[in-house]
């Protein structure tokens, strides 16, 4: 944990109205974290609001042992949106689509036009993915966390990370393979 979060969660535990400057600066990247697991603005608001009232609530059980209190925060984020999926037996929507690289302004229409097909291809391999990888790529590539990072919010060892990680791209490698086999398949009939 760094510094300057380890004197906001010290500051927020000792004054609940410290507890903003923890909330402005990790509202952001919850939400998005959220809004990628349900793929629905409303309930991610929705979720969102709920972890930061849970956090408050349990801030003083709160005690640096090695976890930031980021990890600890995406942790109780992590059970929100399960479950939220538990409770509503909805299937799961991930917009995941904010991890596949976007277009420029310069692209032409016919290089946009193929950009898209092949990001609607991944977008579809990776949905297809357990929940669990799912989480995996959104952190790892959407918000940029290391593997430790990761181990910790998903309370894992980093080695551990390390080869789920490996194993969920040698899956995305096959069901890539498998979805160009049958657009082949499918082209010449």
């Amino acid at each position: 944990m760094d510094e300057q979060e380890s004197l906001l969660v010290e500051r927020a535990q000792q004054d609940p109205l410290a507890f903003a400057a923890l909330y402005d600066q990790y509202v952001d990247r919850v939400y998005n974290y959220i809004y990628q697991r349900t793929g629905n603005h409303g309930d991610a608001e929705d979720l969102t609001a709920r972890t930061f009232l849970k956090a408050f609530v349990h801030l003083q059980r709160y005690r640096f042992r090695g976890i930031p209190f980021a990890a600890w925060l995406y942790r109780i984020a992590h059970n929100a949106v399960a479950n939220w999926h538990r409770d509503s037996h909805r299937h799961q929507m991930v917009a995941l689509d904010a991890i596949v690289e976007r277009s420029r302004e310069d692209d032409r229409p016919e290089d946009l036009a193929a950009t898209q097909e092949e990001h609607a291809v991944l977008l579809r391999a990776v949905r297809s993915l357990p929940a669990e990888r799912q989480q995996l790529l959104i952190l790892k590539f959407s918000e940029g966390l290391s593997n430790a990072e990761i181990g910790r919010i998903m309370h894992r060892t980093e080695g551990a990370i390390k080869s789920l990680f490996h194993r969920t791209l040698m899956t995305l490698r096959e069901e890539l393979d498998r979805q160009e086999r049958q657009h082949t398949k499918d082209k010449r009939q």
